[in-house]
């Protein structure tokens, strides 16, 4: 895996592979993908063991059009960072090329990893943050329950 330093590297990854990346949140592919092959999250409310790791899709949807990939994977980043703290230490995001299994309670993607792809660096997160909080209205924020 190597270190993406800047959001520009994850637009580049993004468009020449468009259709099969995830960015996941967790404290890596040495904690998730056991070597027995199972690849599981659980429901943060119940518990309950569901079939594939959460994450969430970086393809450009559609709708986008012709808006800045960069704008797009910032914005991908930028609604969960809150998870680094929820989840506690050593959690960041870290891009994967999967599969989807299945849908999650919060209708999240479920995905098989067929290879972990990259880190993201705190430098590019800052620079999602910076980005998004220039873009956005101020009633924008994470996808945070509290």
């Amino acid at each position: 895996m190597f270190i993406i330093e800047v959001l520009d590297q994850l637009a580049a990854l993004v468009q020449r592979s468009p259709d099969n990346l995830y960015v996941r949140w967790s404290r890596g592919p040495h904690a998730d993908l056991s070597s027995a092959g199972d690849q599981r999250s659980a429901d943060g409310l119940t518990g309950v063991p569901l079939p594939g790791l959460s994450a969430n899709p970086l393809r450009i949807e559609p709708w986008w059009g012709d808006r800045p990939v960069r704008l797009w994977v910032a914005r991908r980043l930028y609604d969960y960072r809150h998870l680094r703290e929820q989840r506690g230490p050593g959690v960041r995001p870290w891009v994967l090329e999967g599969q989807e299994r299945g849908r999650g309670p919060d209708n999240e993607p479920l995905v098989v990893c067929h290879r972990p792809v990259a880190w993201i660096s705190e430098a590019a997160m800052r620079e999602c943050e910076e980005l998004v909080d220039a873009e956005a209205g101020t009633d924008w924020g994470p996808l945070h329950r509290a």
